[in-house]
C-alpha cells in the first residue's frame, strides 16, 4: 500500500509536468503553414509543420474549398514534420470528395501512410508536375 501513495502521485505529477510544456513548445516552433497556388489547372496546396487535432483546421478548410473549386487537388507534403490520425482522416475524406494527389510526402508522412495502408488508397506522386499532368 505505501508504494501506491509514494509512486503514483510522483509518477502522475512528473508525467504531466514534463509532457505538457514540450508539445506546446514544439507546436509553437513548428506551427503549420499552408500556401496555395494553381498549376496546370490544379490547385496545389503546400503544407509544412505539424498536423494534429489542434492544428489541422487551416489545412482542412483549404482542402475543402479547393475540392469544390478545382477538378484536381495536389497536396505537397515534403515539409510536414509530424502528422497523426487526424491528418490521415483528412486525406481520406478529401480523397472521397474529389481528386487528391499527395506529392513528395516527408519520410514521417510516407511511413504513416505505409503503416496504415493509406498508401494503397491514395495517389502518391513524386512531383507536382507529375501529379498535375495525369
Amino acid at each position: 500500500m505505501p508504494w501506491n501513495e509514494a509512486v503514483l502521485p510522483t509518477s502522475t505529477s512528473s508525467t504531466s509536468a514534463t509532457s505538457v510544456p514540450e508539445p506546446a513548445t514544439a507546436k509553437a516552433s513548428n506551427g503549420p503553414q499552408v500556401r496555395q497556388y494553381e498549376h496546370c489547372g490544379a490547385c496545389v496546396i503546400a503544407a509544412s509543420g505539424e498536423y494534429d487535432m489542434g492544428s489541422i483546421t487551416p489545412l482542412r478548410e483549404m482542402l475543402r474549398t479547393a475540392t469544390k473549386q478545382y477538378p484536381k487537388v495536389i497536396l505537397e507534403a515534403s515539409d510536414i514534420t509530424f502528422a497523426d490520425s487526424t491528418f490521415l482522416n483528412l486525406l481520406l475524406l478529401t480523397h472521397q470528395t474529389g481528386t487528391l494527389r499527395l506529392v513528395a510526402p516527408s519520410a514521417q508522412v510516407r511511413r504513416l501512410c505505409e503503416i496504415t495502408g493509406v498508401d494503397s488508397v491514395l495517389d502518391i506522386r513524386e512531383t507536382v508536375e507529375d501529379a498535375a499532368a495525369s
